[in-house]
């Protein structure tokens, strides 16, 4: 059999597409010192009015992010956002189950808000589809968006908040495949929750992008047929696909 040779020719300056600055955002979420003694340490030596780690948001300005995603990841799919709001003496402190952690409720929406504006990221909030609710999800919307005249968007401005956050961005659960998530469901179930979800949060507030969980990742059983199946029932109230997919040196 006889060798025959290849030419590769690399064109550096065609652009065949242009790059979503969405690609280079992060993530945080209430597991181990990501948010507290991380992002939120009021009795640090480094942190602001706010409680914010100065130090951490120096570092996070650096990397210039476009989004954050919050609160989770797992957490979320247990998580009651009503539980982060209001005077912080009056937040309940809850065992957490994701992580089994104890979760005080001291960092909520609000100071994530906050937050997200000291880096100049774009928040990005996640909706619970694993033990919440639809109306939950869209009392959420109601509470960030709404300038104000409703019960939610009033509570807001008593909270100490009077301009809406005007969250883009929202995702709609996580990781819902995935025998490890509270409330975790089929992709048929999960797809019909989150159409309705997002239908009710975009009559809401019509300017938002939604996102879709796709598989949360590629050795899961029902890796690819899941997503198609979630997509039948809700592509018509989605924006966004979302398929995780994490790489670790488990060696070191």
């Amino acid at each position: 059999m006889s060798k025959s040779s290849a030419q590769l020719l690399l064109d550096a300056n065609r652009t065949i597409a242009p790059i979503s600055p969405l690609l280079f955002g992060g993530f945080a979420e209430h597991m181990g010192r990501c948010v507290y003694e991380g992002i939120y340490e009021p009795k640090s030596a480094h942190a602001d009015e706010q409680g914010l780690r100065t130090d951490v948001l120096d570092a996070l300005r650096a990397q210039k992010y476009t989004t954050i995603r919050y609160p989770g990841g797992n957490f979320l799919s247990g998580y009651n956002w009503l539980d982060g709001v209001g005077p912080k003496e009056q937040r309940p402190r809850r065992r957490e189950l994701a992580w089994q952690s104890l979760e005080t409720n001291q960092f909520g929406t609000n100071e994530f808000m906050g937050f997200c504006k000291a880096i100049d990221a774009a928040p990005m909030l996640g909706v619970n589809m694993g033990t919440g609710t639809i109306q939950s999800a869209c009392d959420l919307v109601d509470y960030c968006n709404t300038p104000s005249g409703t019960y939610w968007s009033d509570l807001r401005s008593q909270h100490g908040y009077a301009a809406p956050h005007n969250v883009k961005y929202w995702c709609v659960g996580n990781e819902m495949d995935g025998p490890w998530q509270m409330g975790a469901l089929a992709a048929h179930e999960y797809g019909v929750k989150a159409r309705e979800a997002a239908k009710l949060m975009r009559w809401m507030d019509p300017s938002i992008e939604t996102v879709l969980c796709g598989s949360s990742n590629d050795r899961m059983p029902t890796f690819p047929e899941w997503d198609r199946v979630a997509l039948e029932e809700a592509w018509e109230h989605m924006d966004y696909l979302s398929i995780h997919y994490y790489a670790g040196n488990r060696e070191n």
